[in-house]
């Protein structure tokens, strides 16, 4: 069994990397976990400290700062240190890193890519072309094919977009329309967009840790990106999420890693970029089975916050020994309960977020029983916390059952407001049946 770190680094300063601190920091073996940059924050928890100079995409500060505290494992939490080669500065100085390479992190960092892995791993993606800045006239033809089906097209912009360069379209005429914009926001010669066929079901996220060649399931979980009830208005990075879900159970999971990542992680390692971190796969459960939607190369966000409260045993063993490619002797067990999270979000969001507004409720929510883990918040200088970013708070509940989970989330996040603040007021609240989706699963 590979032991726990006793000091870990992790990369980042949002609710994921709240969370991974909440939940590193609280198990045994632990001397301490160090956040950089970390924020006021999740420098509050137990056995936390934070280094808030640190630039997270600047490789060298990052391996100054794991050299500096002596760290045995080193966690990247968002997706744009990733991207900007970080993992390759840590291995090449040396240390021991949960995250994945530059080369294997293009499987988020480029959809067109993540497209080109599945065909070659035959993992099923949604029908899809890639198209560079110049291909207008072949972007538009594609989208009119799509659409004369009459289900609608999916236009995704090719590079990071923080979990809102993707727009559904039903009216075809109106993506015809954005197109442009589309293609004149690329960069850089190769595919700048990827229009895809839209597809009809409930969206689902499978996250996987990854040693290279194996994989160990973390439960699933759903995400609701509108931000308003209903499922509507813009698209957001997630207003809220939960934790297990009724039409794909905790025990059908690992015929998702069997048949979307091993398959990924095999065809990324013959490619040369073995993928050690977080693999992440959005779904579309469909009438004909799961269909992969998209990859990420960590945890998501909203997500991280309602499974890691989940997860019964140590994680940092686990991490440790994806790391030094052992996952084998590193078990993972899970809560039977359930977790449902609720962001709060500050008035502008999903555009240009209001910032500087006291946050009032945090000490009730935490007196309700709840978890609440910060992602946009600073500290103010008499005390307490203000407003800094557009998602600033999940707030997550536990319970035996989604409906008390729930219960427990909603009665906290209605003790905490700020002015303008933001929220769905229905996560989970309307759950799909447990159909024959399920089956197509596991079959």
């Amino acid at each position: 069994m590979t032991t726990a770190p006793t000091r870990t680094l992790i990369v980042g300063s949002g609710a994921r990397e709240h969370a991974l601190a909440w939940k590193l920091a609280g198990e045994p073996g632990v001397d301490e976990v160090v956040v950089a940059p970390g924020s006021a924050a999740i420098g509050f928890e137990p056995r936390v400290r934070c280094l808030p100079g640190v630039d997270p995409l600047d490789p060298a500060a990052v391996v100054s700062a794991a050299r500096s505290v002596a760290a045995e494992l080193v966690v990247i939490g968002p997706e744009a240190p990733l991207a900007a080669g970080v993992v390759d500065a840590l291995i090449g100085a040396g240390f021991h890193v949960f995250g994945p390479t530059q080369g294997a992190a293009r499987i988020e960092s480029s959809k067109a890519f993540c497209h080109d892995v599945a065909a070659a791993a035959g993992v099923r993606m949604a029908r899809a072309r890639a198209f560079e800045a110049g291909d207008e006239a072949a972007a538009r033809a594609y989208v009119a094919e799509l659409g004369a089906e009459g289900r609608g097209v999916v236009l995704k912009q090719d590079g990071l977009a923080a979990g809102k360069g993707v727009t559904v379209y039903g009216d075809i005429g109106l993506a015809l329309d954005h197109l442009p914009s589309y293609l004149a926001a690329g960069r850089g010669p190769g595919p700048v967009l990827v229009v895809e066929e839209r597809l009809v079901g409930q969206e689902s996220s499978v996250i996987a840790i990854c040693d290279g060649r194996e994989a160990v399931a973390l439960p699933a979980s759903r995400d609701h990106k509108r931000l308003c009830d209903g499922d509507l208005g813009p698209n957001t990075g997630g207003m809220g999420a939960y934790s297990p879900l009724p039409d794909l159970a905790d025990d059908q999971v690992e015929a998702i890693i069997a048949t979307v990542h091993r398959p990924i992680l095999a065809e990324l390692a013959r490619r040369g970029s073995p993928f050690i971190g977080f693999l992440y796969a959005g779904l579309m459960l469909t009438d004909e089975g799961p269909v992969l939607l998209e990859c990420n190369a960590r945890l998501g966000d909203p997500e991280a916050q309602v499974i890691l409260p989940r997860l019964a045993g140590a994680l940092g063993p686990v991490l440790a020994a994806a790391a030094a490619h052992r996952l084998e002797d590193a078990p993972l067990t899970v809560h039977p309960g359930a977790t449902v999270g609720i962001v709060l979000a500050s008035e502008g969001y999903p555009g240009t977020p209001t910032r500087g507004l006291p946050i009032d409720g945090l000490e009730a929510a935490a007196a309700a029983g709840a978890l609440v883990f910060h992602g946009g918040s600073i500290g103010r200088p008499g005390g307490g916390f203000g407003t800094s970013g557009g998602r600033v708070l999940t707030v997550v509940g536990r319970g035996m059952d989604l409906a008390a989970a729930r219960d427990g989330a909603e009665r906290a996040a209605n003790r905490i407001s700020w002015a303008g603040m933001q929220r769905r007021h229905d996560i989970a609240a309307v759950l799909p049946p447990e159909p024959a989706i399920a089956a197509g699963v596991t079959s």
